[in-house]
């Protein structure tokens, strides 16, 4: 996608990035040269089902997994779903009427839409734990240790979170779950094309991920499914090994595939200027503007990710200003005809109701440039200063040499 289709300085790469060229030429030559059923026995079907081989081979290879664990899905809320509702359908199967493991173990910062479905099994019947986080945003293990026991059928944390980019301590978690003799699942989303992803090394037996999040169409996704690890399809069909029946999104799969090889290619030059611009980005809007707070700053996160709390200021009203000048971010709370609601993950990170309605997200992807974020924070200075009559009124500070390094080595 051209820069001129995007806004003068696009911000928002953890909500979705724009596609690329190679997704959707590769996108037209299936829908142009491989139309057919890939369960079809004839010839154009076996020729479509070749295409979704290699389309799944390289996405495999791409997330560190082996081709028979990927199994397609319509995105990564479709995946969680079946992550959770089917390893919890397996173990009351395995256990019978009143199979002992029945619990389900969550973080307290989850994506909501995990969230929204916790919630919804509790109202079934199902137990539901939430493992806490400090004020930094980080995984209490300790909690974590008290709250996972015999009788829980899955653990399921985000590797990292989509409003702070704190990561979670997926090994360990891995290890202790295991001990447990439950299964793990960790929601990959935002890890994808922001790490050295590799679901051999998370530990994790189940991971979803979101094709968008890299660059591919919306609407695809996949769930890895260890190889051994049960699981009740929600969709029966005979389709990805019996796992989630449909015919396969074949055009999307392959806009996935080609994702996966483009961001692949220059993935670790793209984290380290990714990090460096997230360095200038941070330093910039606290040094302009005393009170910003890095929420989740002390903790080890994404390389692409900055959540800040402009002195308290709401987020709306920020962003709103934000978007007039051109800078496009976003904010982790839910907004609704009655007004905005606190983030949930702020208020588990320890924030009161007020402070958890101002963060701020900004998000840097693969081809931001070092001149967007100094324009973003020059935005973010005018659209704040008439909102904080306190904020003295300075010229714009000289470039330090950590930001003179900065902007050549991006």
């Amino acid at each position: 996608m051209s820069s001129a289709t995007l806004p003068p300085v696009y911000l928002d790469w953890n909500a979705t990035a724009p596609v690329l060229p190679e997704a959707v030429a590769e996108m037209l030559d299936v829908m142009q040269h491989a139309w057919a059923n890939p369960s079809s026995t004839h010839a154009p079907g076996q020729a479509a089902r070749r295409v979704l081989a290699d389309a799944r081979a390289r996405v495999a290879a791409f997330l560190g997994a082996r081709a028979a664990e990927v199994v397609f899905t319509s995105g990564a809320t479709e995946a969680n779903h079946l992550a959770v509702r089917g390893t919890l359908a397996a173990a009351r199967e395995a256990g019978g009427a009143h199979g002992a493991r029945r619990r389900l173990v969550l973080s307290a910062v989850e994506h909501p839409g995990l969230m929204a479905l916790a919630a919804q099994l509790r109202r079934e019947g199902t137990p539901v734990d939430l493992i806490p986080v400090d004020r930094q945003g980080r995984l209490d293990l300790d909690a974590a240790h008290a709250l996972i026991g015999d009788d829980v059928a899955l653990v399921s944390v985000m590797g990292a979170n989509n409003e702070t980019g704190v990561l979670m301590p997926c090994a360990e978690l891995a290890a202790l779950t295991h001990a447990r003799g439950a299964p793990l699942h960790v929601d990959a989303t935002q890890l994808a094309g922001k790490s050295m992803l590799s679901f051999a090394q998370t530990g994790a037996d189940l991971m979803s991920v979101s094709a968008h999040k890299i660059g591919g169409p919306r609407g695809v996704g996949a769930l890895l499914v260890r190889q051994g690890q049960a699981l009740v399809p929600l969709l029966a069909g005979r389709q990805e090994r019996h796992r989630r029946g449909g015919t396969e999104n074949l055009p999307g799969i392959a806009g996935y595939a080609a994702a996966c090889g483009r961001t692949a290619a220059t993935l670790a030059d793209d984290l380290a200027a990714m990090a460096q611009l997230r360095q200038r980005l941070e330093r910039g809007l606290c040094a302009r503007l005393p009170g910003t707070v890095v929420l989740g700053g002390l903790a080890s996160r994404l390389p692409n990710t900055v959540c800040v709390s402009f002195g308290g200021l709401d987020a709306d009203a920020v962003l709103t200003r934000l978007e007039r000048a051109g800078v496009v971010a976003s904010s982790g709370a839910a907004c609704s005809a009655g007004g905005t609601q606190p983030s949930h993950v702020l208020l588990a990170m320890g924030l009161d109701e007020h402070a958890a309605r101002s963060g701020v997200r900004f998000s840097i992807g693969r081809d931001t440039q070092a001149a967007q974020i100094d324009a973003a924070i020059a935005a973010a200075v005018r659209a704040i200063e008439p909102l904080r009559p306190d904020l003295p009124r300075t010229a714009p500070a000289a470039a330090s040499p950590a930001d003179a390094a900065a902007t050549h080595a991006a």
